[in-house]
């Protein structure tokens, strides 16, 4: 249970929900994670039985001394989300649709009165690379995840730039190839198509690449481009080209001056940014976007929780 008495500096509770897993962390007010857990999400499971999980990880966190001294939560979730009605319905886990996620995590015991902020992960992301990551430097970028799907946000003017429902910046789903392949959206020829991990791991099949021993994944297919595998190259190629031009679009629609990259596929390191920085090159050719620099995300796998926090961390007061 909560205590309503502070005994330490103040801190932020997390929680990074996903298809995968759920993890849930506390945060200082320098954006430095000093506990962690996760759990698997049993994603194919009910909404009841997933929202099991999350309370697990929050009966863990309170478990912990510190958490007297946790002031607000914050929450980044797989979307869609919708930050009004406080509720998620990400892709990957299909019981939850319309989640009222906020709701349910404001309910817990041990969270009591404290005040609950709920955003999308890649917003999330992006707010963790602003407040202590490579989006630091910069009052206007853009920071994407790469990895099964594509996600984004948006720093505009040194601000988050969320949209009225949380989602803006979503730019897995805007259209780089007119005639491309339908995507799950709804919509043709999105980004998640050509630059996803999922994307490089079937393009590279579809061109005769075979794993030897490593699956059939980005990761499988960066090992064998780093060696040298014309196939593999030409799939990260093809990737670095489709990311490239949602840049481009992106740097010209609202004058950005960094692309910040993190994800899974980020890890490919000079496979993905080589031909992603000659790529961008032609792209953006306008003299306002030809600047824009190119760098890797820096918080790594624990962007999802500090982001979380940082989502929250107007509640404490201190930002």
């Amino acid at each position: 249970m909560r205590t309503d008495r502070a005994t330490g500096p103040p801190l932020l509770a997390a929680l990074d929900t996903g298809g995968t897993k759920i993890a849930g962390g506390l945060v200082d007010t320098a954006g430095a994670l000093v506990y962690q857990v996760q759990l698997p999400t049993p994603g194919r499971k009910s909404a009841g039985e997933v929202m099991g999980v999350v309370r697990r990880i929050l009966d863990l966190l309170a478990g912990q001394r510190a958490w007297s001294s946790v002031r607000t939560v914050g929450i980044g979730s797989a979307g869609p989300v919708d930050v009004v009605a406080g509720a998620v319905s990400p892709v990957n886990i299909p019981a939850w649709r319309g989640f009222p996620i906020r709701q349910e995590v404001a309910a817990h015991p041990a969270v009591g009165g404290l005040p609950v902020v709920l955003g999308g992960d890649a917003v999330a992301m992006t707010a963790a690379e602003q407040w202590c990551g490579a989006a630091r430097p910069y009052r206007n970028a853009l920071c994407l995840v790469v990895s099964t799907g594509i996600g984004a946000g948006l720093i505009l003017d040194g601000r988050l730039h969320t949209g009225p429902s949380g989602n803006a910046g979503h730019l897995g789903h805007i259209s780089v190839d007119l005639d491309g392949r339908p995507c799950p959206c709804g919509s043709r020829g999105c980004l998640e198509g050509p630059a996803s991990g999922t994307a490089i791991a079937r393009t590279a099949c579809d061109a005769g690449w075979r794993p030897e021993g490593e699956g059939t994944s980005a990761v499988a297919v960066a090992a064998a481009a780093a060696a040298g595998d014309p196939t593999a190259r030409h799939a990260f190629d093809q990737a670095a080209r489709a990311l490239a031009a949602g840049i481009a679009a992106t740097a010209t629609l609202v004058e950005i001056e960094a692309a910040v990259i993190g994800g899974g596929v980020a890890k490919a390191g000079a496979v993905l940014f080589d031909p992603l920085r000659r790529h961008l090159a032609t792209y953006a050719a306008l003299p306002f976007t030809a600047g824009l620099t190119l760098t890797p995300a820096f918080l790594g796998t624990d962007a999802g929780l500090i982001g979380a926090a940082a989502l929250a961390l107007p509640g404490v007061g201190t930002r």
